[in-house]
């Protein structure tokens, strides 16, 4: 059974940084593009930031950029997404995808609070 499993959520003050992780399981990882998304209330799903399978190439949405930082560890079957200088329109569920040839699969999410 293939799943992702996001965890690492949590209340962080403006300013602060905290780090998601999401583990794959049941996947042959090193062929997976690794991505996050988040939804905030009321808003549609957002893409955040994208990661090829050897880690060599990077993508992130203009709003993240410079503030998070996407990476991987194949050997473990993870990926995480560190977030520095986090802003109240960050608050969201941050969603972990997996992209295995053309088809997405998705974790349950993890709530990110951005609040003094």
């Amino acid at each position: 059974v293939q799943s992702l499993v996001e965890s690492g959520g949590g209340l962080v003050q403006p300013g602060g940084s905290l780090t998601l992780s999401c583990t794959a399981s049941g996947f042959t990882f090193y062929y997976l593009y690794m991505s996050w998304y988040r939804q905030a209330p009321g808003k549609e799903r957002e893409f955040v930031a994208g990661i090829i399978n050897d880690g060599t190439y990077t993508r992130y949405a203009d709003s993240v950029e410079g503030r998070f930082h996407i990476s991987r560890d194949n050997a473990k079957e993870m990926v995480y997404l560190q977030m520095n200088s986090l802003k109240a329109d960050d608050t969201a569920v941050y969603y972990c995808k997996a992209t295995q040839n053309d088809v997405p699969f998705w974790g349950q999410g993890t709530q990110v609070t951005v609040s003094s």
